[in-house]
């Protein structure tokens, strides 16, 4: 059983739940959960378009938008992040000695067999056991 597991959560899909019950089953009785979403700033490029408060406006929402995901969950602590998604969240779970990641995947369109998704990312460099979802 996995002592620290990180869900990745993508606000904007409905993995959530799923991911949450598999952490609960691969959780060990003194581990604990941690649902993690990383907000992706604007490319510096487009930032210089954006108004500074809109930036901050964005991360507030999601971290309400995390909040609100994990309500009633006791055994769930929200964390947020920010910076490139599969990057981050991988630095975390070497900084933090996870040992289990549980993230969820879409079906690969073409772009991403040239780019990459995020959880093809991390699971190619992840410090720890990486559960994917589908």
């Amino acid at each position: 059983m996995h002592k620290k597991i990180i869900v990745a959560l993508a606000l904007d899909h409905g993995i959530s739940k799923e991911a949450l019950d598999m952490a609960r089953h691969l959780r060990g009785d003194d581990g604990e959960i941690l649902a993690v979403h990383v907000h992706e700033a604007p490319s510096s490029s487009v930032n210089a378009f954006i108004p500074a408060d809109a930036i901050q406006n964005a991360f507030g929402a999601a971290k309400q938008k995390l909040a609100e995901r994990i309500a009633g969950t006791r055994d769930v602590e929200a964390v947020m992040l920010q910076g490139p998604s599969g990057r981050t969240l991988t630095e975390y779970a070497e900084k933090i000695d996870a040992d289990c990641i549980i993230i969820g995947s879409h079906k690969p369109g073409l772009s991403d067999y040239f780019l990459g998704s995020t959880s093809s990312r991390v699971v190619r460099h992840a410090p720890c056991s990486v559960y994917v979802i589908r």
